[in-house]
């Protein structure tokens, strides 16, 4: 597994009001969340970089109103036999 390392100005962790540790975990979940959105991952992989189970992420997903089924128009067309 890579590994990401991210400075952060001074101050930012207090500002928060987060722990190293927690910071660690929303920053985690923001990244999955936001490369998700973007269809570049899957929710599984998505899931695996928040370091939770699928189903916890996409509660995760749905408490940000963020659509939990990631489907653009060509893939629906060959679904359903349209192209």
């Amino acid at each position: 597994m890579a590994t990401l390392t991210i400075d952060l100005p001074e101050g930012v962790l207090s500002a928060l009001y987060q722990s190293p540790d927690e910071a660690k975990k929303d920053v985690r979940l923001a990244i999955a969340i936001e490369w998700y959105r973007r269809g570049a991952i899957s929710q599984g992989q998505a899931a695996e970089i928040a370091r939770l189970t699928r189903a916890d992420f996409i509660d995760e997903l749905a408490v940000r109103k963020i659509d939990v089924i990631q489907v653009n128009l060509e893939e629906l067309k060959r679904e359903i036999g349209l192209s």
